[in-house]
């Protein structure tokens, strides 16, 4: 459990959470790395066909908007992420 939280935390691999988090932490990661492409594996044993559907179109309305919103503005902090 343990390390199931570092790993959906700020700082862990997996991109767990609302829109809001999911943009915030790739944005954060983005600036970090000096990166300009993210690639994301959306598959998860026991996803339902509906949930991947529901996660892609989530992250094509509402994470990817709000990533760029967050790299163009110089001032956006990861800390805003809820």
């Amino acid at each position: 459990m343990e390390s199931f939280r570092f790993e959906v935390g700020p700082q862990g691999a997996l991109f767990i959470g609302s829109p809001e988090t999911v943009a915030q932490k790739i944005a954060a990661n983005l600036k970090t790395l000096g990166a300009n492409r993210f690639d994301l594996k959306f598959g998860m044993p026991g996803l339902s066909p509906d949930s991947l559907r529901k996660n892609i179109e989530l992250y094509g309305t509402k994470v990817i908007p709000r990533v760029r919103e967050l790299l163009a503005d110089p001032t956006a902090s990861s800390a805003e992420a809820s």
